[in-house]
């Protein structure tokens, strides 16, 4: 894996008053040169030609000097970084933001990906082929180091128990090694879209969608401890490529289509069962605290027999759907 040197480039300003002034102090000396020649001549003074012509290629040579440095001219913003590549050699990266000034040989690309065209974080030159696809990529020797959002397209995976689930999450990510983003992948950015992508499917057949066993984590009742599963995912998959993963979160979990009917009327069906168990498990309190009320206070003396219809009939009024029509006894309890 190769590792990130931190250099600095030379201030541009200072660079640029260097480089005019070798550019005006070349033409000057060339000029000078050539009139203190004409003057001499004039005058019928000896001067040497080999001398006139030294200080004119000394001058010109300054002259092409001065314009080769005007190459080395680049500017960083904040949260961008340029990795300096000398004929294939990595010397390192510069990561202070303004104007810069460094060796102008030092290459403007690393590199072309080949391939289709993807939403990338960084400068490229993508050519139109003959045909009107997306031909190679020109990758810039420049990086963004901001923070990047990778919203992932909606995936039809198999989760644990084999029910097809259409899932989909963000990325949030940032490059935290330029070297490695730079030279251990072939493109960083689409690298990061492939990997995330895997990672979800991954993730998706760990888990059961819902209704696990007992304190089984599921895809939709553990929001967090899946969010908190897919950063690690990511994490140990994106490592090798420089890549930092701030968050990673669920945005789009369902069944798919073809099961969702079937699977709603079992939600349905289960929500019910869950109803009614809560009502019966309340109406048998009450019922148990009605007849230790009517014992303690001493209202009313019931045997067994009466007991069970007045427990009947209280089971019915509370776990009925609709309300209870009363009947009222006009004769005696016995009657």
């Amino acid at each position: 894996m190769t590792e990130e040197r931190r250099v600095e480039a030379v201030n541009g300003w200072l660079a640029l008053v260097l480089n005019l002034a070798l550019l005006l102090g070349g033409l000057a000396f060339v000029i000078a040169t050539l009139v203190h020649a004409a003057g001499a001549f004039h005058a019928q003074e000896i001067v040497s030609g080999a001398s006139v012509v030294h200080r004119v290629l000394a001058g010109i040579a300054t002259e092409i000097l001065a314009f080769v440095m005007l190459f080395g001219y680049f500017t960083l913003q904040p949260n961008e970084a340029r990795v300096l590549i000398l004929f294939g050699s990595y010397r390192g990266t510069v990561r202070t933001s303004g104007f810069h000034w460094a060796n102008p040989f030092y290459a403007r690309s690393r590199g072309a990906a080949p391939g289709k065209a993807v939403a990338a974080p960084e400068t490229r030159k993508r050519p139109r082929t003959s045909e009107g696809l997306t031909g190679a990529q020109s990758l810039s020797t420049k990086l963004s180091l901001r923070a990047h959002n990778f919203n992932s397209d909606v995936l039809k995976v198999n989760d644990k128990r084999g029910n097809p689930v259409e899932i989909a999450a963000v990325v949030v990510w940032r490059v935290q090694d330029t070297a490695q983003a730079a030279f251990d992948v072939e493109d960083y950015g689409s690298y990061v879209e492939v990997q995330s992508e895997a990672a979800i499917r991954s993730i998706a057949s760990r888990y059961a969608y819902d209704h696990g066993e007992e304190h089984e984590l599921t895809l939709r009742g553990g929001a967090d401890e899946i969010a908190l599963a897919l950063k690690e995912e990511l994490e140990a998959r994106l490592a090798k490529a420089g890549v930092e993963v701030e968050e990673a979160r669920l945005t789009h979990l369902a069944y798919a289509p073809e099961i969702a009917p079937v699977m709603l009327r079992r939600q349905q069906a289960e929500a019910i069962v869950a109803a009614r168990q809560i009502i019966v498990h309340n109406a048998v309190g009450m019922v148990h605290m009605a007849l230790n009320e009517l014992d303690e206070k001493d209202v009313v003396k019931l045997d067994d027999e009466r007991k069970a219809a007045m427990v009947s009939n209280l089971l019915v009024v509370l776990c009925g759907n609709n309300e209870a029509s009363p009947v009222i006894n006009t004769g005696t309890l016995y009657t």
